[in-house]
């Protein structure tokens, strides 16, 4: 299995999507598993094809097991580690990560980093004990909508300030936060650059972007603001549908990392 070693050439990650529904690739629109557009039926050839256009991590969601609270989509889970692992390229996994064990069959399997999303929210010393039971290995993911935490696949929005759950999570001792807008997600409308550099500007951690990423104007906007602590951007729908080109993206956000680099030395 891959060691975590987060980001460690300081630059800019651009991170290909892979949201399994059913055994195929698919992408949802907010979240709704009733709003689904299929990109193909081989999960295993699509992480092959973001390895080959040079992605050094992949984020990888089980929607059917973020709705039904246990993993599902398991012989597409393990195509998609092979084919990375063979590569060296890192996979972050959430979906349905309710308990310690699954945790644990997930890094024997290949997984470099477990996203926990409803469990964290709703049972908080859940994180705290993965941390000690897994450390480096254990990602929170903060989905919120006008700034409240959504849970249950976003079929819920809850009561807890994505701030101050990010601050305790952060004292616990996770890796990093993957903070996704979901009035964004899969629309095509921009990344919420202000909501990210607030949340970013409150931890030390790191925070991955998500939601709405659309073209190179948005990747060219988070690394403007990469130095509050955003160190990557998952991208999805925009790669899939071609609005954004994966390898100019990367490219850019390397070419951007470097100058900003230079600047601070």
């Amino acid at each position: 299995m891959l060691s975590p070693t987060y980001n460690e050439d300081k630059q800019m990650l651009l991170i290909p999507a892979i949201d399994l529904k059913d055994g195929k690739c698919v992408r949802l629109r907010q979240g709704r598993m009733d709003d689904d557009t299929v990109f193909s039926d081989d999960p295993a050839a699509v992480a092959q094809r973001w390895v080959d256009a040079g992605a050094r991590r992949l984020h990888v969601v089980d929607l059917n097991g973020a709705f039904e609270g246990r993993p599902q989509n398991a012989d597409a889970i393990r195509g998609i580690v092979k084919v990375c692992s063979d590569a060296g390229v890192a996979v972050q996994l959430g979906g349905g990560i309710r308990n310690k064990n699954t945790v644990q069959d997930y890094i024997d399997l290949g997984i470099s980093y477990c996203i926990i999303g409803t469990k964290a929210v709703d049972t908080p010393d859940f994180v705290s004990d993965l941390c000690l039971n897994f450390p480096g290995h254990i990602i929170v993911g903060l989905d919120a909508k006008d700034g409240q935490v959504a849970i249950d696949g976003w079929s819920k929005l809850s009561q807890h300030n994505v701030v101050d759950m990010a601050k305790r999570f952060e004292q616990d001792g996770v890796d990093a936060i993957v903070y996704t807008d979901i009035s964004r997600d899969g629309m095509m409308s921009g990344v919420n650059v202000d909501a990210t550099v607030v949340l970013a500007r409150s931890i030390r951690i790191p925070v991955i972007a998500s939601g709405g990423i659309t073209n190179l104007d948005d990747v060219r906007a988070l690394c403007a603001v990469a130095d509050e602590g955003i160190t990557g951007a998952i991208t999805g729908r925009a790669i899939y549908e071609g609005s954004l080109d994966f390898v100019a993206g990367q490219k850019l956000a390397d070419e951007l990392s470097l100058d900003n680099a230079s600047r601070t030395d």
